[in-house]
């Protein structure tokens, strides 16, 4: 029982969080679960079971702190292996996974093709289980990506969110159920939005880093990575990865509606940040993402050397955590 239930100020736990599935029945998300996850602390969000578990739209105390894209929630019927769909039905969301064996540009890899960010978002989970146990809600389940005579990557995933809280920890692990090693890339797409974005907000990474920007537009940017703009009209997305030297953590802040974001993440086996920011009119979104490859996709980082592997029957572990915060 809960202290408000033992002195009597409440006689269900759900007046105070609680966790509930919901089924989508028009758009073209249409038929997709969503668990719908909301604490005493302040903080809903939104779990996709049919979108590998992955997170969606996310509020802090009534306070939209996620991004949505123009597309909106998608499902996995929706989403085509052709890179073209990709800017068709990214949904964006405060978590979008990529991978689990490309990540980046659509990309032929010897005799296979890769589509933009790879094939995991559009992979439904299975035995998924939604509770509340003790003081926290704990999401569980399992995505599976395979193909016959070649690969099996199994990712178990759990969701854990204090009910007093407003933080959400995901911890995934990757298990290669072959025999033979296996090249793997995976991003977590951590994605922010207004009212937490704008102008008036400031991004906090640890001084021991080295930046390094995607592309020459990006470097025009260099020394300005940590500050916003207003929307500007038709304006290039920049990209910066941020390798850090011992501490893994960003904290986004702004002042004006106070509130601040901390994320933390396994710096052992995501070493490195990829700061997207777009401050284009419509499309006015921080991407901050941990990742364990520079997102050139499964060819061209082959060719450079950084593809990563999975040896047969091993587990890599990783562990996000995105907490909101007064300020």
């Amino acid at each position: 029982m809960t202290e408000a239930e033992k002195r009597g100020y409440i006689g269900n736990p759900a007046q105070l969080f609680g966790v509930r599935r919901v089924l989508l029945d028009e758009g073209r998300a249409g038929g997709s679960h969503v668990i719908e996850v909301r604490t005493a602390g302040g903080l809903s969000l939104d779990v996709l079971p049919d979108a590998g578990l992955d997170i969606g739209q996310a509020s802090f105390r009534g306070i939209n702190m996620s991004w949505m894209s123009k597309n909106g929630y998608d499902s996995p019927a929706a989403i085509s292996p052709y890179e073209t769909e990709f800017v068709n039905t990214f949904p964006g969301g405060l978590l979008y996974t990529c991978g689990l064996r490309s990540a980046g540009p659509a990309n032929r890899d010897g005799d296979e093709w890769h589509p933009l960010h790879g094939r995991y978002h559009s992979l439904q989970g299975e035995e998924v289980c939604a509770e509340v146990a003790g003081d926290r809600i704990e999401i569980r389940g399992k995505v599976r990506e395979s193909a016959l005579f070649g690969h099996v990557l199994e990712l178990r995933r759990r969701i854990t969110v204090p009910c007093f809280g407003s933080s959400v920890t995901i911890e995934d692990e990757i298990t290669n159920l072959t025999s033979r090693c296996e090249d793997y890339m995976q991003i977590y797409h951590c994605n922010f939005g207004y009212p937490l974005l704008s102008e008036k907000a400031h991004l906090e990474l640890p001084e021991e880093r080295e930046t390094v920007p995607r592309t020459e537009f990006a470097a025009t940017g260099l020394g300005r990575e940590l500050a916003f703009t207003e929307p500007v009209d038709g304006e290039e997305e920049r990209v910066f990865f941020q390798k850090m030297k011992d501490r893994f953590a960003a904290r986004l802040v702004n002042p004006e509606i106070g509130i601040g974001m901390e994320m933390r993440w396994s710096g052992d086996t995501l070493p490195i940040l990829s700061q997207w920011r777009s401050m284009a009119s419509g499309d006015y979104v921080l991407g901050l993402e941990p990742t364990n490859c520079y997102i050139m996709g499964r060819h061209d980082e082959r060719e450079h050397g950084t593809l990563p592997v999975i040896g047969a029957f091993e587990t890599v572990k990783h562990r996000v955590e995105i907490e909101f915060t007064e300020v």
